[in-house]
């Protein structure tokens, strides 16, 4: 069933925390950008109901959850695919076949990898931008963002990763430009133009503001 043919069958997304879950971001932030509808469930994260609330949506009890009548689609990778395929018609990837696969490993990599910058800089897109101490590793992860941010840019000429289209790439890389403002890490070239590009992009605007009228506070998030 695509979302063409659901009729009035809504797909719906649970996310967790906007200023917090860097996970729920890159679906919401690629459905915006395509203009596609969907209804938004957010469960508060860090609770003592999350678990319960979440267990009713997803069987790992986690989020970003996609809900499409019948269908439960969790793990960001899985969702964004599915969107691919189901409501942008192939949009979400380049159509070069050689750019669709190096895009797909820029999402894998970024969707397994980078545990210290993770770690050491959680997203947290109410902080105002102050930098902080970093591990070696941390210091190692954001030198790779800089490198694909610049290579990429310079290969492809921007504004997005592989252009002039926005795609899953530029999604999965959304969060890390909420951390560089965060915690004011320097990028340079190429890569500060994408970080701007990416932080006045529409949806992430919408996103912030939401972000910042959120209430919840997650004491291990706040460096």
């Amino acid at each position: 069933m695509s979302v063409h043919e659901s009729g009035d069958v809504p797909l719906t997304l649970v996310i967790g925390n906007k200023n917090y879950s860097s996970w729920s971001l890159r679906p919401w932030v690629l459905l915006h950008h395509y203009g596609i509808d969907f209804l938004e469930r957010r469960i508060a994260l860090d609770t003592a109901d999350f678990a319960a609330e979440a267990l009713r949506w997803s069987p790992v009890a986690r989020v970003p959850v996609l809900v499409h009548g019948p269908l439960v689609v969790w793990d960001s990778l899985a969702i964004v695919e599915y969107l691919n395929e189901q409501a942008l018609e192939g949009r979400g990837w380049p159509a070069d076949v050689a750019q669709r696969a190096r895009a797909r490993s820029l999402v894998a990599e970024m969707h397994a990898g980078f545990a210290a910058m993770r770690s050491e800089l959680p997203m947290n897109v109410r902080r105002l931008p102050c930098p902080v101490s970093m591990s070696a590793n941390c210091v190692r992860d954001l030198g790779r963002v800089r490198s694909v941010w610049n290579g990429q840019l310079e290969r492809y000429g921007g504004p997005w990763l592989f252009g002039a289209d926005y795609g899953i790439a530029d999604a999965f890389y959304a969060p890390v430009a909420f951390r560089l403002h965060s915690y004011a890490v320097a990028v340079e070239g190429h890569a500060a133009s994408y970080l701007a590009t990416q932080l006045a992009h529409a949806p992430m605007r919408m996103w912030a503001t939401d972000a910042n009228a959120e209430v919840e506070v997650i004491e291990s998030d706040e460096r």
